[in-house]
């Protein structure tokens, strides 16, 4: 399962599986407990194919952020908890991606990319390449 199944809920901690679409919205699944909860269009959800992070450069996609981490780390949990210090978090992700713009991405957010890499792990969604990428992979072998 890739990342454009998986997403984020405003107001709801964690990550959560796309299950189905409903008239009103749609039923997610939540990765950390397994519950599954009704979603309203009206709520604020983000799917995590969709957020880039802000380099001095460019916007870089999340699933590029979750491979750098994934090879820094060897496919295992990060050195550090979303819940460390500021300074320590910032130290981690500037290692990871050393670019990243530090007027525009905040502890917050480190915190939550932190978080959601380690949530990804535990459930073993660790493919991080993009749909597309597999789409012409699989056209190159035919």
């Amino acid at each position: 399962m890739g990342l454009e199944k998986i997403l984020s809920v405003a107001g709801k901690p964690g990550l959560y599986k796309l299950i189905t679409q409903t008239r009103t919205g749609f039923v997610a699944e939540s990765l950390l407990d397994g519950k599954r909860v009704t979603v309203s269009l009206r709520s604020s959800v983000s799917v995590l194919s969709e957020i880039a992070i802000y380099t001095l450069e460019e916007e870089v996609p999340l699933r590029e952020v979750f491979q750098k981490i994934q090879t820094k780390e060897n496919g295992g949990k990060t050195a550090v908890g979303h819940k460390d210090e500021k300074i320590k978090l910032e130290e981690y992700f500037f290692e990871v991606l050393p670019n990243y713009d530090e007027d525009r991405v905040y502890v917050s957010d480190i915190k939550k990319i932190i978080q959601w890499y380690n949530i990804l792990v535990d459930n073993d969604i660790t493919d991080f390449t993009s749909e597309e990428k597999d789409k012409e992979a699989a056209s190159e072998e035919e």
